[in-house]
């Protein structure tokens, strides 16, 4: 009888050290986590012009990093491996919307808190790029809301430019673009808002609402689809609605978006399909990627005819 408590006594014993040589090397690798890990703010050099991009790399495991990356246009795409060592890095991913056929590859330094390197694009460019940490941006509270301000009436374009040549036209109160060409950026710049923006598109057409000019609202001909990512009611590339609330092709549509820090809600047409989650980083065709700043409303006009009316937007105090 000894023998056996003293058999069990054993066998919990060798439990418990287990468990505790276990909880040890998970705290292990937590506190170990690479430097490299985080998101970072990133600006290319693309023909002597800067251009905005995004990357996030984290653990998988206790071996492995991985991450996703936005260039200079596209989507949020997934990364398979980051490679770091010694404070260099480096990754390869295959094309997105790039015309090349070859994959896109990063290399890059790692120093405190600033990143540099060059990036081959598909097509055999080479671009040199540097990077910041991205700021966290979370709200402790709600803010007060200040004055409404109405960014669409008459026949005016008043407090709006076009990036490029203009073919928007305002007439009783609707911006509207009746082919693909320059995108709408509002001259004002805000921080944290709510947003009420109508707008219309035919069947085909495709445009955004770009929140500070760096995270898009998709706009898109969605009626009768699954929710995407790629879709009506989506954080482009990041966030998917819960529904798809898009109405017919040529009928009106409403969004009403609430952003605070990374923060967004998004209701489509009276259904809410993004409840307060969490933006990760730039979408690609953002204006900067100065994440910190406050940054301009803009209206996509580069894919497709468009009509948007009533856009009111109601900053923070």
């Amino acid at each position: 009888m000894k023998a056996e408590i003293f058999q069990l006594s054993n066998k919990g014993l060798r439990s418990l050290l287990l468990f505790i040589f276990t909880i040890m090397a998970f705290n292990s690798a937590v506190q170990a986590a690479a430097p490299i890990e985080g998101r970072w703010d990133i600006t290319v050099d693309v023909d002597g012009k800067p251009a905005p991009s995004w990357l996030e790399v984290r653990h998988s495991g206790v071996k492995t990093l991985v991450g996703q990356f936005v260039s200079v246009s596209g989507s949020a795409r997934p990364i398979s491996e980051v490679h770091f060592k010694e404070g260099k890095f480096s990754f390869a991913i295959p094309p997105q919307w790039e015309r090349g056929t070859e994959y896109l590859k990063l290399e890059g330094t790692l120093d405190g808190d600033k990143i540099s390197g060059t990036i081959i694009t598909p097509e055999g460019n080479k671009q040199t790029f540097v990077g910041v940490r991205a700021p966290i941006l979370r709200p402790t509270k709600m803010p007060a809301w200040g004055k409404s301000i109405k960014l669409t009436g008459g026949n005016s374009m008043k407090g709006w430019h076009a990036e490029g040549e203009n073919q928007w036209i305002a007439e009783d109160g609707i911006l509207r673009s009746p082919k693909s060409g320059s995108n709408l950026v509002t001259d004002q710049k805000f921080g944290d808002f709510k947003l009420h923006v109508e707008f219309r598109i035919p069947k085909g057409s495709n445009s955004g609402v770009y929140l500070r000019g760096r995270y898009e609202v998709q706009v898109t001909d969605s009626k009768g689809m699954e929710p995407a990512l790629d879709q009506l009611g989506a954080i482009y590339g990041f966030l998917l609605p819960s529904e798809m609330a898009a109405r017919e092709p040529g009928e009106w549509n409403t969004y009403d978006i609430t952003l605070v820090g990374r923060m967004v809600t998004v209701v489509a047409n009276g259904k809410t399909v993004i409840t307060n989650q969490e933006i990760p980083g730039i979408t690609g065709g953002a204006l900067d990627s100065h994440e910190g700043e406050p940054g301009p409303l803009y209206i996509q006009g580069d894919h497709g005819p468009v009509e948007y009316r009533n856009i009111v937007i109601t900053p923070a105090k």
